[in-house]
């Protein structure tokens, strides 16, 4: 076997080992720092080690995956002999046996650890409380044999008793909690013995036979016990709480533990300890703590020998330890838990057990230091755990796993070496596949873009040449066919665009602009296109927006276009009757007003004919689904502007089995719809996709037979810059269209339905022109009369006019009679151009002019120019300009089109020259750079982009840098201005114009110093309208 091959199975193994190795010390290092207190369990957040190991251990994780992938891509993998595998098999199984058996160890002992740290804190806790209470109990003690000084020697007579002194120290017992009683012995010397025991009614005992003979205490009987030996001073009880009143009379000095224990306090003037011994009568183990009482004008620096001569007596305290233990032990929940051990250890070698038992089962054990305040006396706790440890199963399991688990990883080692061979095999399969689909993806994308390229290039000279046999003198019959043929080429051409915009959405291509518009120019062109087809049918065509929504957004224009155009669309191909409503509101104004009706009827529609609830299209909105309270309407200038559309229709409505697949790319809502109403199926697909790239929301609501409601919500920038630019937007928002002289003028509406009324309200108001709305002829004519002011002109309703002749022949009569002034103009608003000849050939009376909907502002006001006799009549209307003055818009204008295809530079040839500008014609871009080397007198230049020899990226960027070197030639004064056709500053105007319609060649336009872009096919309009941009002169001219 060669060394690569070693060499490889090597770093394998090696990468496996080292996955497997990180884990299990990731395992155990977790257990290290739960047992270790590491891991804080009370607040439940990790300590900034754990945070570190998490961190390293991320970071090794990710480097291993790394390495991996980097070895898999560059060395691959051979297999490995079974020799070699067996060998390393066993050693992978004994390295971790001996892995687990030092993880069992070492996890044991961290257990034990644990148990030792337990049995510290739990026995120094319960040294610690009993070492407490002693001190209060010693220190109370302390304080009444201040108590006695004071008040039974430092007063005569005694205020104090045996009745008082065991009433007191009853009362004052839980201050106390350790002592079973307090004695008080007074001094008395053996020459004032006699007299004391008069006083007294008692003989001084000794305590000698109750030392050398203790007995229980039932036996006990103090007449019994003898009188005290005769000695210097004696130290009698005089006074005894009630619990060790048996002691009264008692000679503690005549008593060896006793005599040294009350020698050693008056000299020291501290509490101090005897040694354990059985108490009298009790017969239970306890210790005394005796204080000296001085008399009170002792110092607080006095001498030992002074201390003894300024003794009164002596104050104990008697401490049954066994019973005072137990007590301290049963107020711990965890007392079954550890056993304790009291010692006296002042002798070392011969300590005494003060409380608990010797018997253990287990071996650990703690030593706690008890100080009770006597620096004489040791004492010690002694700890243990009453059961033995349990067994390590978190070591044995942890260990016993890992073990398994190493097992488990030998014994699928074998397959998994054997199956990287064919692992690799297939990814290097999958790689392939991936660069055969990637590649398959840029040549649909390029198949695409030259597909449509080169229909492009074609339908341009298609529908240019269309365009310009419409302009000779044709018949009906031919004007007809040439009409047909123009529609065809232009649905091919929206098929071709629909197809390439499926395409980008797939691709994640599709991206939008920002640019300021105007979203009120936009509907009304959109109204243009549709308004002929609505008029065919009758349907009636309608578009409202709320004056909330700026003038002027920021946003992509054409998609948004797009969207409308999509919507109403598919309005107008399944609507036969009834019409077609579109509002534009914004988001803030819709939730602070909805009203939910639950029965649409027919006085609040548009037509009169019911729809769908508009309010049910927009439920799963999140915007407007959002809790809280409505927002604002008052919004600040930069804030976001989130408009809601909704397009309405009384159609035939959606199937409810359709409505889950409405929008699927390339899906009817059934094939008798393709058959009967035509389509691809996937205007919708791509409008919800834009709406998405808008950050909006789209939905809809449809009823069979009823009609359907698609609403969406899409988010702009708004346009005007400041308060004041929006609000003077709002007062002349048809500035570029309309003239001023409806200003300050004043119209009546008669329509019997709100919602139509407010339609019309709206375009006229967009005029300048006040406007009042009445429901029928008479209340009309009532209100002309009785206003203050004039009315210009009367709208009214088809259909109100045709309800009733006779009323309406007396309308007219009336409103001729109407005095002061002359009489406002009148004007009928009418759908239908059928119903309209109709009815005209039925009256044989005066007939008013009429007003053919979807009113717009544009047409609106040339209607009201040309029969008002205002303004300039021949003002652009519907989007066209009058034919006699076309050949004067470009009049003078020298303008270059550079195309290498000989029919589009005829096509856009004659479209130019339709406006009066002098065209030249190049095929080329090196004629293009010798035709605009300044100087020249070219205005502007339209050069395509796809063109052999030079194409017109470079041919843009050569005349670029020609104008830049004679600019700076201009400016530093190396060539004079008069020299070059007295211009400053040389930059022709050159515009784009390509079959090429994605992003990448408008930004690569834009790039090389193109000015605009211009996609094919075009038609003379649009050339006018991109070139005219550039033209003050014609500036006022935009269509």
């Amino acid at each position: 076997m060669s060394l690569l091959h070693v060499v490889e199975f090597g770093l394998k193994v090696g990468h496996l080992l080292w996955m497997l190795c990180c884990w299990i010390v990731s395992v155990i290092s977790m257990n290290w720092f739960a047992n270790s207190g590491i891991l804080d369990t009370k607040t439940g957040l990790l300590g900034d080690s754990v945070k570190m190991w998490l961190k390293w251990w991320e970071k090794i994780s990710g480097n291993s995956c790394k390495v991996h992938h980097h070895y898999y891509q560059y060395l691959g993998s051979k297999r490995v002999p079974k020799a070699w595998w067996r060998k390393l098999l066993i050693t992978w199984v004994l390295g971790w046996t001996m892995v687990s058996l030092w993880i069992f160890w070492y996890m044991s002992f961290q257990a034990t650890e644990k148990r030792k740290e337990t049995l510290a804190s739990m026995c120094d806790e319960r040294a610690r409380m009993l070492q407490d209470q002693f001190n209060v109990s010693m220190n109370h003690i302390q304080a009444m044999s201040i108590m006695i000084s004071t008040f039974h020697h430092g007063k005569n007579p005694s205020a104090i008793d045996q009745r008082t002194f065991a009433r007191y120290t009853e009362r004052t017992a839980f201050e106390r909690p350790l002592t079973s009683g307090v004695a008080y012995a007074v001094r008395v010397l053996h020459s004032e013995r006699e007299q004391f025991e008069k006083q007294q009614g008692w003989t001084i005992k000794s305590m000698d036979a109750l030392e050398q003979n203790p007995v229980h205490e039932d036996d006990y009987t103090p007449e019994a016990l003898e009188p005290s030996p005769i000695q210097e001073e004696y130290a009698p009880v005089i006074f005894a709480q009630d619990t060790i009143a048996h002691v009264v009379s008692l000679d503690m000095l005549s008593g060896k533990e006793d005599r040294e224990n009350v020698l050693r306090a008056r000299k020291l003037g501290k509490g101090v300890l005897t040694a354990p011994f059985r108490l009298v009568k009790s017969n239970r183990l306890g210790v005394i703590l005796t204080f000296a009482v001085y008399k009170m004008d002792l110092p607080s620096n006095a001498t030992p020998n002074e201390r003894i001569q300024a003794t009164d007596g002596y104050l104990g305290g008697v401490f049954d330890i066994e019973s005072l233990v137990e007590k301290l032990l049963q107020q711990l929940a965890s007392k079954q838990t550890i056993l304790v051990n009291v010692y006296d250890t002042t002798n070392h070698s011969h300590p005494i057990s003060m409380y608990g038992s010797s018997v253990s089962e287990d071996g650990l054990r703690h030593v706690s230091t008890l100080n009770f305040g006597d620096p004489l006396r040791k004492h010690e706790m002694h700890c243990r755990f009453n059961k033995k440890p349990p067994w390590p199963w978190l070591a044995i399991t942890t260990s016993f796993g890992i073990l398994v688990i190493a097992l488990l990883v030998g014994y699928i080692f074998h397959a998994t070496v054997n199956r990287i061979a064919k692992v690799e095999d297939d990814c290097h399969k999958m790689m392939e596949l991936k660069k055969r689909a990637e590649a398959a993806d840029v040549a649909k994308s390029q198949f695409l873009a030259t597909v449509s390229h080169e229909i492009r290039t074609p339908m341009n000279g298609v529908l240019g040449m269309l365009d310009m046999l419409m302009d000779t003198d044709l018949d009906v019959t031919q004007q007809d066919y040439v009409r047909t043929a123009q529609a065809s080429g232009k649905a091919l051409v929206s098929l071709i665009n629909e197809v390439l915009d499926q395409a980008k959405i797939e691709s994640g291509r599709l991206e939008l602009e920002a640019v300021r518009f105007d979203l009120r120019a936009i509907l009304d062109d959109v109204l243009s296109l549709f308004s002929g087809k609505s008029q065919e049918k009758g349907v009636e065509l309608a578009v409202y927006i709320s004056d909330r929504v700026p003038e002027m957004l920021i946003g992509d224009p054409g998609r948004f276009r797009q969207i409308i155009t999509n919507l109403m669309g598919n309005s107008i191909k399944f609507t036969e009757k009834g019409h077609i409503f579109v509002t534009v509101h914004l988001v803030e104004e819709v939730i602070g007003s909805i009203e939910v009706e639950a029965e649409s009827s027919s006085k609040n529609t548009l037509s009169g004919f019911p729809v769908a609830d508009r309010c049910c299209s927009w439920e799963g909105f999140k915007t407007l689904s959002q809790e809280g309270s409505p927002c604002p309407l008052s919004l600040s200038f930069s804030d976001p502007i989130n408009v809601i559309v909704s397009v309405e229709d009384t159609g035939v409505g959606i199937p409810n089995e359709a409505q889950s697949r409405v929008f699927t790319p390339f899906m009817q809502v059934g094939p008798s719809i393709s058959r009967t109403h035509g389509g691809t199926g996937i205007g919708l697909s791509i409008s919800k996709c834009l709406v998405g790239l808008m950050n909006g929301e789209i939905g809809f609501v449809s009823i069979p037979k009823i009609g359907s409601t698609f609403t969406f919500t899409a988010v702009f920038n708004n346009g005007c810059s400041n308060p004041i630019e929006h609000k003077s937007q709002q007062i002349n928002s048809q500035s570029n269209s309309v003239s001023s002289e409806f200003q300050g003028m004043t119209a009546l509406v008669v329509d019997a339905r709100p919602v139509r009324s407010k339609v019309s309200k709206y375009h006229i108001q967009r005029l300048g022109i006040r406007v009042e709305v009445v429901p029928d002829l008479n209340q009309g004519l009532s209100n002309i009369s009785s206003a203050n002011t004039g009315t210009d002109m009367v709208l009214v309703e088809q259909d109100v006019w045709d309800r009733d002749s006779a009323i309406s022949a007396l309308f007219i009569n009336n409103l001729k009679k109407v005095e002061p002034g002359i009489p406002p103009k009148l004007f009928l608003l009418a759908n239908s151009i059928s119903s309209l000849r109709t009815n005209a050939a039925a009256s044989t009376n005066y007939a008013p002019p009429v007003i053919m909907k979807p009113l717009r502002a544009s047409m609106l006001a040339a209607s009201l120019q040309r029969a008002m006799g205002v303004g300039n009549k021949g003002n652009p209307r519907n989007g066209e300009l009058p034919g006699l003055s076309l050949c004067n818009l470009l009049l003078g204008r020298k303008i270059l089109i550079v195309d290498d295809n000989n029919v589009n530079l005829r096509v856009a040839a004659g479209a130019l020259k339709k406006y009066g500008a002098d065209v030249v014609c190049a095929d080329n871009g090196k004629k293009a750079i010798s035709l605009l080397k300044p100087p020249h007198l070219f205005d502007a230049c339209f050069m395509d982009i796809q063109m052999p020899e030079m194409d017109g990226f470079e041919a843009t960027k050569r005349i670029r840098e020609m104008e830049r070197s004679i600019n700076t030639r201009v400016q530093h004064g190396e060539a004079s201005v008069e020299g070059c056709d007295n211009v400053s500053n040389w930059h022709v105007p050159i515009l784009a114009m390509t079959a090429d319609v994605i992003q990448a060649t408008h930004d690569e336009s834009l790039k090389c110093g193109m000015d605009g872009f211009v996609s094919k096919p075009f038609e003379a309009q649009q050339l006018y309208r991109e070139v005219s941009r550039f033209f003050q002169s014609a500036s006022n001219g935009n269509l």
